[in-house]
């Protein structure tokens, strides 16, 4: 979470440099200024205000599409929506790259330019500028509001808006707070229209990452590092926008060989990956023959469309002391929850009061639940592993108590 929110405040940050934001930066700027007879305190106060103003809208959006988790997660099931949300985020994609024009209503954007004076005026700022530069950030927003509606947590949907207004606001903030060093900012230019690619690239990656669960495992993850290489290359290389200052170029060839990096790193995971864990379907039969050898079992409620599950079973469930001590020490059971409709894994959901996904389900060799190791989350190795230390030390045990009761 803390490389996503990263992540995220350096887009905000980079949604700054784009066509419909930078030309605001003068304005802001002037508009705090012109609130600085107070000193740097009322400043402050201003510029509070307006990050606040920024953060309330975005971050109820952020709560609101977190709210319909549980309904995204279910609709994400269906191969034809997922390849729909795609499909959005692809043309939304098109329009940064020129092929086509985001525009408002001309009432709408004359209502959310007004200015109003005193610590309100600053809030209000805040909250129109997402509908003044809704044509440049409108389609990276909505996109991290699909995804933010597939995590279904309003939490994470608070914290990742709210980060993403204190990277979209902040520099604007500190541009006004030190307004003498507005001098060195490079002018507007045919730069923007890079960085807009870049928001882009943004987006295809987005529409990759939610088409991934249609395809395998390996598909996927190639899906993602064509979609990386082909960014590296445009945003490097490719594109031939020049700009007056020399950061420029130094910026096109990072954004490049980042690119390279993440494709290269996809494509070595896929030949490093070792075996993984061999799990069995779920059965009556199963759970019998695991009570009557005495083996503690392990179930994983997981779904194709959930990240954290694809990251436990793409990290976790890949260690290669997890995958010997599934095959020696316990009974490992997948229950696949990409489709509904199973009466058997709906009754299981009832029976261990499963949320959501992930859950994994830790039963000791009686085939009662040990409750306190279920796991909602991901969970590194290291600590998935001494959880299977623990369960299996279960079974020693319970085997040494038959041992002393029939002494």
């Amino acid at each position: 979470m803390i490389w996503t929110l990263l992540g995220i405040f350096a887009g905000g940050m980079a949604l700054n440099l784009t066509p419909c934001v930078y030309p605001l930066i003068p304005i802001t700027v002037s508009y705090f200024g012109g609130r600085s007879s107070g000193g740097k305190g009322a400043l402050a106060a201003h510029g509070f205000c307006y990050i606040t103003g920024l953060a309330l809208t975005n971050s109820s959006l952020g709560v609101a599409a977190a709210l319909t988790g549980g309904l995204m997660g279910a609709l994400l099931q269906n191969p034809l929506v997922v390849a729909a949300v795609a499909a959005i985020l692809l043309a939304f994609a098109a329009g940064s790259f020129g092929l086509w024009e985001l525009r408002l209503p001309y009432w709408l954007t004359q209502a959310a330019s007004k200015s109003y004076t005193g610590y309100f005026g600053s809030l209000f700022m805040g909250v129109t500028l997402g509908v003044v530069a809704a044509p440049c950030i409108g389609p990276f927003v909505l996109g991290l509001l699909t995804w933010v509606g597939s995590l279904g947590s309003p939490f994470s949907g608070f914290l990742i808006f709210f980060t993403l207004s204190l990277g979209l606001g902040l520099p604007l903030f500190f541009l006004a707070f030190f307004s003498g060093q507005l001098d060195k900012l490079p002018r507007s230019g045919e730069w923007m229209l890079w960085v807009r690619k870049l928001m882009g690239w943004v987006l295809v990656a987005m529409a990759a990452y939610f088409v991934r669960p249609i395809f395998s495992q390996t598909a996927g993850d190639m899906v993602l590092a064509a979609v990386a290489l082909s960014a590296g290359l445009h945003l490097g290389w490719i594109d031939r926008t020049r700009a007056a200052f020399k950061a420029f170029e130094w910026l096109k060839t990072g954004a490049g060989i980042a690119g390279l990096v993440v494709a290269t790193i996809l494509v070595a995971s896929l030949v490093m990956a070792g075996p993984g864990v061999a799990w069995q379907p779920y059965s009556n039969q199963l759970l019998t023959r695991a009570a009557g050898q005495q083996k503690p079992v392990i179930i994983d409620f997981s779904a194709a469309w959930c990240a954290p599950c694809r990251e436990l079973d793409e990290v976790t469930f890949h260690h290669p002391e997890i995958v010997k001590r599934s095959k020696e020490d316990v009974v490992m059971i997948k229950i696949d929850l990409t489709r509904k409709g199973d009466p058997d894994y709906e009754r299981l959901l009832r029976q261990f009061e499963v949320k959501g996904v992930p859950t994994v389900v830790f039963l000791d060799p009686s085939g009662r639940e040990r409750r306190d190791l279920r796991l909602v989350d991901f969970l590194p190795p290291d600590q998935f592993l001494s959880r299977i230390i623990e369960i299996s030390n279960t079974q020693i045990q319970s085997n040494q108590y038959d041992l002393l009761k029939g002494g």
